[in-house]
C-alpha cells in the first residue's frame, strides 16, 4: 500500500471513529454534552438505565404519544441528559395517570417530569428537584369565540384535576362551577368542540397547545403565579441529591438554556412574557 492509500484510509479510519464517538452521544435524537458518568449514579431504580415517568400527552416537552415513539422533546433531553451524566445510555419512559403521579402512587422511577409545579402540599407526598423552569397560568380560548379578562370569571371553564391551574380557578377566580378533567387532552378536545369557552392551565402548556392546533385556539392572557417546575423524586431516596448535582450541571454550563431555546421558543414562536396578564 502506497503511502497516500495509508493515509486516506487513516483519514477514513478516523472519519469513522469520530462518527461512531457522535452516534455514542446521543440518546433518542437528544445530543448529549456533558461527560459521560461525570456525577454517577450507582443504584438506579432499574439496573443499567434512567428511568423515567411522564403523565403523556405533552407536546413539546415529549415528542410523541406514547413512551416508544418520544426521542426528543424539552423534558425528554433533559432526562436525556441526566441519564448520560449518571452514567448510562439508556432512558426508559414510563407513561402514568396525572392523579397517581401526583398522588405518590407511582413506583420504581428515578425520576418524573411532566410540567409539575413544586408546591407545598406536593412536597408533603414528594422530594422535588430544584427548579428547572418558571411557568404562570394562562388562559386559552378558541379562536373563533374569545374570552377576555373580565368574561373568562363567568364563561365555562375547564381545568384538569389536581393541577395547580385548577386550585387557582377556583380558589383565586372564584370559578365555582368549572369543567374538571382527569385528562389534560381531554380538557383541550372539549375546548375546541365547543363544551367549554375556555381552559386554565400553565402558560408553557397552552402554548404548546397552540402549536399543536394553529389557528384553532390561542393564548388571550395569563396570571402571574411564580411558579416553577421541579422533577419529582421519590420520597428520601439516597440518589436524589446526587441527580439535583446533575440539575445544577445543566443549569451552570448552559445546557438547560439551550434546550429552552431549541424546544421551547423556537416551537411557540413567542416569548411566554410578551402574553398580557391578566388581574386575578
Amino acid at each position: 500500500m502506497n503511502i497516500s492509500k495509508r493515509a486516506l484510509m487513516a483519514g477514513l479510519a478516523l472519519m469513522l471513529m469520530a462518527g461512531a464517538a457522535s452516534a455514542a452521544d446521543m440518546i433518542g435524537n437528544c445530543a448529549v454534552t456533558g461527560k459521560k458518568g461525570s456525577i454517577p449514579i450507582a443504584n438506579p431504580a432499574k439496573p443499567g438505565q434512567l428511568t423515567v415517568e411522564v403523565s403523556l400527552p405533552a407536546p413539546i416537552w415529549w415528542n410523541g404519544d406514547t413512551p416508544d415513539t418520544i426521542k426528543d422533546g424539552m423534558e425528554y433531553c433533559i432526562a436525556a441528559e441526566i441519564a448520560w451524566r449518571a452514567g448510562y445510555d439508556k432512558l426508559e419512559v414510563v407513561n402514568v395517570g396525572w392523579d397517581p403521579l401526583i398522588a405518590g402512587q407511582t413506583h420504581d422511577f428515578d425520576l418524573a417530569m411532566s410540567e409539575i409545579s413544586i408546591t407545598d402540599e406536593r412536597k408533603k407526598v414528594h422530594d422535588f428537584s430544584i427548579p428547572y423552569f418558571s411557568s404562570d397560568i394562562g388562559v386559552l380560548t378558541r379562536t373563533d369565540a374569545p374570552v377576555d379578562e373580565k368574561t373568562v370569571k363567568t364563561a365555562k371553564v375547564g381545568v384538569q384535576q389536581s393541577t395547580t391551574g385548577a386550585a387557582f380557578a377556583m380558589d383565586k377566580l372564584g370559578i365555582a362551577d368549572a369543567q374538571v378533567y382527569t385528562d389534560q387532552g381531554d380538557m383541550f378536545a372539549a375546548l375546541r368542540s365547543g363544551q367549554i369557552d375556555a381552559a386554565i392551565t400553565d402558560t408553557s402548556i397552552v402554548l404548546a397547545e397552540v402549536v399543536a392546533n394553529p389557528g384553532k385556539v390561542e393564548v388571550v392572557g395569563q396570571y402571574k403565579t411564580g411558579e416553577s417546575y421541579g422533577a419529582i423524586y421519590q420520597k428520601g431516596n439516597a440518589n436524589n441529591p446526587t441527580i439535583d448535582k446533575i440539575f445544577q450541571s445543566m443549569i451552570d454550563d448552559g445546557t438547560m438554556k439551550a434546550l429552552a431555546a431549541k424546544y421551547l421558543a423556537a416551537a411557540w414562536g413567542k416569548d411566554p412574557a410578551t402574553v398580557p396578564y391578566f388581574n386575578p
